[in-house]
Parts: structure tokens; sequence; C-alpha cells
């Protein structure tokens, strides 16, 4: 009973520390601090290359972040980063951040991204690398680029596309969907002064779809308060689920027609650039990884992809996770990545170790 009751007194403590800490906004820990260089950038978009002197198989992977979040949820924080695994397996890493759009950004549509960005950064890939394609990764509703893009350019340089917590199903993605479909809302009764939809308003969209969450992560919060270690976690975890990019507003309307209204990716509706453009036309070797307990894309909004794709060579890792599970923490550490990898690695050309082929520094 006395140890009980030290423990708890020694806890406390621990909790008014930490408590302090967290309301002074103190002791925040870094994010995104893998070393990187920056290879190629046209406006607010940037081309990272991860450092690496144990890069061992080929082609590089290129990945495509999400539009309307910050990409350092894949590099959160030293020893528990999606980044860091990744190249401690040996693969030479890439990524398209999107940076900040402002208002010179407002009219870009969706096919700017698929038909510019995208294969300007697999270019570019390829010519810092030496190698004649790419491995694709797209997060979030950067998987759904990689889909258009590898849809509308089925001859692209690419030798396997995964896409991880991805939508095609936007019937499936709850009240923030439905407001735009059913609701009577308008892009434009939303955007700024600088013609995008506000972080603001994305980040109100995604509490719609857990309106408990933010008290239910306090209670949990004060339960574990007095360890150091998951307070750190804590921090930079709910310090990225608040923290968002506009969304440009030209790309924000495409979606909510296309993708929401249409459900283009089920029906079968999508148009690229003008063309007319098929998911079963992708026969790339292909991995869907999705969540069931992903409330910011239900796993109902993923389901159906496996069964889109025209890959003969297509597989699904389906994790009793939540939307950030997947790519931090235990569950990530120990099977989500794991499982990219090992169907990356079977997909790849090993090779004696070594600095990355054009790697700066």
């Amino acid at each position: 009973m006395l140890d009980r009751v030290r423990r708890d007194v020694e806890r406390n403590a621990l909790r008014a520390r930490n408590g302090i800490k967290l309301a002074a906004g103190v002791d925040r820990p870094g994010v995104g601090l893998t070393p990187k260089d920056v290879v190629w950038q046209r406006g607010r978009t940037q081309l990272w290359h991860y450092r690496s002197e144990k890069v061992r198989y080929s082609p590089p992977l290129l990945i495509v972040f999400s539009l309307i979040s910050r990409s350092y949820i894949l590099d959160l924080t030293p020893g528990n980063s999606f980044v860091e695994q990744l190249l401690d397996a040996g693969f030479d890493v890439y990524m398209v951040d999107w940076g900040e759009p402002d208002e010179r950004d407002a009219q870009n549509r969706l096919e700017d991204y698929v038909d510019d960005y995208v294969p300007a950064a697999v270019d570019r890939v390829r010519e810092i690398s030496g190698a004649d394609e790419v491995n694709l990764f797209g997060y979030c509703f950067g998987g759904d680029l990689s889909l258009l893009y590898a849809a509308h350019h089925p001859d692209a340089p690419v030798r396997s596309l995964s896409v991880l917590a991805t939508p095609v199903d936007f019937t499936e993605m709850g009240p923030m969907a439905d407001i735009f479909r059913s609701g009577g809302m308008e892009v434009d009764d939303v955007v700024d002064e600088n013609g995008n939809v506000p972080p603001r308003i994305v980040v109100q969209g995604f509490r719609t779809l857990t309106p408990t969450a933010e008290v239910t992560r306090y209670v949990t919060l004060w339960e574990r308060l007095w360890n150091d270690e998951y307070v750190a976690a804590y921090q930079a975890m709910t310090g990225w689920s608040d923290d968002h990019i506009p969304f440009p507003g030209a790309a924000a309307r495409e979606t909510v027609q296309m993708l929401v209204r249409d459900n283009g990716m089920v029906t079968d509706r999508l148009t690229v650039g003008g063309d007319r453009v098929h998911l079963s036309d992708i026969r790339l070797p292909f991995l869907t990884v999705r969540a069931d307990r992903d409330h910011i894309v239900p796993p109902a909004a993923t389901a159906p992809l496996i069964d889109l794709v025209g890959s003969e060579d297509k597989h699904e890792l389906r994790l009793h996770a939540g939307h950030m599970g997947l790519v931090v923490g235990r569950t990530a550490a120990k099977t989500t990545v794991p499982e990219i990898i090992g169907f990356l690695r079977q997909r790849s050309d090993e090779h004696t170790p070594g600095r990355a082929a054009g790697q700066e520094g």
C-alpha cells in the first residue's frame, strides 16, 4: 500500500510538471528531423531527397504526400519515423512536399498535380538516381493523386504503386463529404481571400467525424501525463492533427464535384486533363494499406480500392489501427512498415550498400 501511495505521489508531481510544460508550450519535440536535401522546386512544391549511406535497393521510392496536411507525420520524431525505417531498410527515399499554398496556387487543378508536378518529380528522381523507373507511394489524398497519375499515364516509368489510407468511396467519408454532396454547401462558401479553403475549415471538418475525440484524448492524456515519453508523442501527434495547410480552391472544387458528388473513383467517372481515365487501367504491382479504426478515412471508404485497380499482382493490408497508427507508433513499427518494406523489396533490385546516386554532401 505504501509503495502505491508513493508511486501516486510521484506521478502526480510529474503530471503537474508536464502539465505546466504543455500549457506553456515548451519542450515540444522536434519533428521532420531526418536529414534531407531539396533537389527540385516549383512554386511552393519541393522534392526532398533523404540522405542515406545505406542504400541497397533500387529503383528509388518516391512518396507523394496529401494536399491538405503536413508531411512530417511520415517523419515524426527520431525513432518514430516511417521515413527513418525505410532508410534503415536500404531504400533511396524521396518525397513530394506541397509546401503551403497561397493565392498563387488557388487556380491549381488536380490535373496540374497529376500531369505536371508528379511527372516532373518522377523525372527528377530518375535523373538524380540514374534509375529508369521509380516505386511510387501515395499517402492519404496523395494516394488519390498517385492513382490518377498511374491511370492517366499507364506507360509511366513506375515499377510498383503503393497507397496508404487512400479514400475511393467518398459516400463513406462522413459529414465532411455529406455537407458538400447533399448539405447544400459549395466550396465557394468556405474559400478565403486567397481563393483557397483555409486550414481551419479542414481541421473543423475532421473534428466533425469524431466529435468526442478531443474530450477522450484529454482524459487519456491526464491518465498518462506522468509519462514523459507519452507526453512527447502526444505533443507531436496532436500537433500534426491540428496542423493543416490550405487546399487550393480549384482542386477543392474539382474534388467535390468529381470525387465527392460523382463518386468518380467508384462509378468510373474520372476525368484528368480532359481525358477519361479508369482505375482499371492501372496494371502495376499494387498494394493498398488501410486501417479498421481510421476515423479520418473510414474503412468503408478504402474498401473498394483493391477491386477497382486492374493489376493482377495486387494486395491489400488491413490493420487494426487508426489513421496515424498506420505510420507512427507500435503498430506502424511492428506491422505496417515491415509489410510495406517486404512488398517493396520483392519488387526491387538489391545491390551493394552505399551512398545513393547523386547524393549531395
